[in-house]
């Protein structure tokens, strides 16, 4: 039964089709921008006019949708660039919904690229540095002289979660009026399902459905992708919203709560990391399961490609199978194009 091609794809038990992948664009500022990203070679900042011919090339292959990241003009500390009617998101999904008729375009709904600081949520801080916030260290020195040491101590910050729920449900209907066929938060605030099903219903958008983001890992893979889309926090990180990696058990169950607020489509992220969550997801739960192979592995295995360490097109194709064969029906991939031309 592995004798010959044609045998090995008669029996093969996971395929993998083009319709399946979603492909992730970063549309910047500008006009005929098409920058490439230092750690993802073959992956660009674009302006909206570029973004229009990389989703209608998309769409030529055969790829079932795109996922929008923006950067901003500015960015402050109320993210106004994620909902403002003229938003970088916004025009781009008018302009690809006008010229690329029957793509779906997919609105990632998060605050991290529009905030000045980087975080996916409004921040406040716990302490400030000196009084109470600050600690003292003494001990003895020669002579017996007390000798203290003023040690500064870092200021500690809290993301605040009902506060950002309002943003990014406004986020999500300003998406959805610019024509975003699917709404995708990934910012891990508890309870933003439920705010921004509400908001949406409320705004008319019924049947805008939300592919929520309900196990997002706080992961080392991230990084070229806070080059890409200029997302790096400026102070701390994001475990104290992002899951675990150790947790298994703890993923299953913001799956369901998510589910229980109204996600039509959940997503796990990173992909290849975490492949018994997305085949324990599709254990338990009966709807569509997405994976993003995020940008680090995506990089990572650039890396070896460009250096002759593996074949191209076979760890390509392989490691999108494996994503698919632990349960994924949706996978977001920057190879979405060379694999879709892969498999012809």
């Amino acid at each position: 039964m592995r004798q010959t091609d044609s045998l090995r794809s008669l029996v093969r038990e996971t395929r993998l089709t083009p319709t399946g992948f979603i492909y992730p664009l970063f549309i910047c500022p500008g006009e005929g921008v098409r920058k490439e990203i230092s750690s993802m070679p073959g992956v660009f900042n674009l302006s909206v006019d570029q973004a229009v011919k990389e989703a209608r090339e998309a769409k030529e292959l055969g790829v079932g949708g795109i996922i929008l990241f923006g950067l901003p003009e500015k960015k402050d500390e109320v993210a106004t660039g994620a909902w403002a009617d003229d938003g970088i998101v916004q025009r781009a999904t008018r302009a690809i919904k006008r010229e690329v008729r029957e793509l779906v375009v997919i609105g990632d709904v998060c605050l991290c690229e529009y905030m000045s600081h980087g975080h996916c949520g409004i921040v406040q801080k716990k302490n400030a540095p000196g009084g109470n916030g600050a600690a003292q260290k003494r001990g003895s020195g020669n002579g017996g002289r007390g000798v203290a040491t003023q040690v500064a101590a870092e200021v500690e910050y809290e993301i605040l979660n009902d506060p950002t729920l309002e943003i990014l449900a406004r986020t999500a209907v300003s998406q959805a009026k610019a024509g975003m066929d699917i709404i995708a938060p990934s910012d891990m605030m508890d309870g933003r399902v439920g705010a921004i099903r509400k908001a949406l219903d409320s705004a008319g958008f019924l049947n805008t459905p939300i592919l929520s983001y309900a196990a997002k890992f706080a992961s080392g893979f991230y990084g070229p992708f806070r080059e890409a889309a200029d997302s790096a926090p400026q102070f701390g990180d994001r475990r104290s919203y992002q899951m675990d990696g150790a947790n298994l058990r703890e993923a299953m169950r913001e799956i369901a709560l998510d589910i229980k607020e109204g996600a039509d489509m959940i997503m796990v992220k990173p992909a290849m990391p975490y492949l018994d969550v997305i085949s324990e997801a599709r254990r338990r739960f009966d709807l569509p399961i997405a994976a993003y192979q995020v940008s680090g592995e995506y990089s990572m295995l650039h890396a070896a490609i460009r250096n002759g360490w593996l074949d191209r097109d076979r760890v390509i194709l392989e490691s999108l199978t494996s994503i698919r064969r632990a349960g994924a029906q949706l996978i977001l991939t920057y190879f979405a194009k060379d694999a879709a031309r892969l498999l012809g």
